[in-house]
């Protein structure tokens, strides 16, 4: 199912690219996947084939206003229900999020320390990240005591671990083999 969403979150990046609404059109997704999450009742609306497409269309128009979300997100939502899909919505939504950042040459970075990094550790960290990844880098900080010292950074599915306790694990290997 995968590949569905990321077909859905695709075709949703290409025409909010090309009209220049990414950033409203991921908010407003957004908002509607948190509301689509929130309520089972919606769920199984829209889940139910013995409800009409008609009356499905009617509650995402009522919705997308009161959301304030623009057509180009009625439309999709209406693609979607359409072609009984709501229950990938959640996944297309994060998807579509991740598409976004991803043409946007923007890379999320997930960075576990063993103590708070101050301003400038983390200004330097980015800048780092920046310059070895050649993408803008967005940051989210964690703490993880049992790094003993030092970082470990994810990238997607790349992980720099410049933390203490692999370096003691890399030295413990060593000197078993030797």
């Amino acid at each position: 199912m995968k590949s569905a969403s990321l077909q859905y979150a695709n075709a949703m990046a290409d025409i909010a690219l090309e009209q220049g609404a990414a950033e409203p059109a991921v908010k407003q997704l957004s908002a509607f996947g948190a509301v689509y999450g929130e309520s089972s009742e919606l769920r199984t609306f829209l889940a139910s084939p013995a409800v009409t497409i008609e009356a499905k269309h009617a509650v995402i128009e009522k919705l997308v206003a009161r959301l304030g979300a623009s057509k180009i997100i009625r439309n999709f939502l209406f693609v979607i229900t359409d072609h009984r899909r709501t229950q990938l919505l959640p996944e297309i939504v994060t998807t579509f999020q991740q598409v976004i950042r991803q043409r946007a040459g923007v890379a999320e970075a997930e960075i576990s320390s063993a103590v708070e990094l101050s301003a400038a550790q983390k200004k330097e960290m980015v800048k780092t990240l920046a310059s070895l990844t050649g993408k803008k880098i967005e940051t989210k900080y964690s703490l993880d005591p049992g790094l003993l010292g030092g970082a470990v950074v994810r990238i997607g599915d790349t992980i720099y671990d410049g933390s203490l306790r692999s370096r003691l694990n890399e030295l413990r290997a060593r000197l078993a083999a030797e």
